[in-house]
């Protein structure tokens, strides 16, 4: 009976470290799955991005294909460019002596700007001076009337004499 015990009681040791076991490797198991499904959720989100990824790069083949069709039309108008950049050069040019040409008539306008003002001087001084010489004649004219007047009256007194 011992004997029996003895197996009884490894067979229960035996149980008890395979059912430690079985909780060992259902932890693992649990923790394998939760791995699984975030590797499934990885996967799903690399493959979310890969389609992104896919469409953007048909996108980039799509204006790669523009610009190379852009390039080939840029070669076709290079010689227009070139015929246009002449033009804006000779353009440019006659700005340039336009503005020269401004240039030296403001430059002209300022000094007849400056001549007019001195002659506007000019013109008043000798207004003034006019005025003047108005005023002496006035008074001369007096002076003379009132000489005359009093020669009248001297020659009318001689007379009566």
């Amino acid at each position: 009976m011992d004997r029996i015990k003895e197996k009884l009681n490894t067979l229960r040791l035996e149980a008890d470290e395979a059912n430690g076991k079985v909780e060992e490797l259902q932890a693992k198991v649990k923790t394998l799955e939760q791995e699984n499904l975030s590797k499934e959720q990885e996967i799903t989100s690399l493959q979310h991005k890969n389609g992104l990824l896919e469409s953007e790069v048909e996108k980039l083949d799509e204006a790669v294909k523009k610009l190379k069709e852009d390039a080939d039309a840029g070669v076709q108008h290079g010689t227009q460019n070139e015929s246009l950049t002449r033009r804006l050069q000779l353009l440019e040019d006659e700005a340039e002596t336009a503005d020269k040409t401004l240039r030296e008539a403001n430059e002209k306008l300022r000094q007849t700007d400056v001549k007019a003002g001195h002659f506007e001087r000019k013109v008043q001084a000798l207004e003034a001076e006019r005025d003047q010489w108005e005023a002496k004649y006035e008074e001369m004219a007096k002076k003379f009337q009132a000489l005359t007047k009093d020669l009248e009256d001297l020659q009318a007194e001689i007379s009566n004499v």
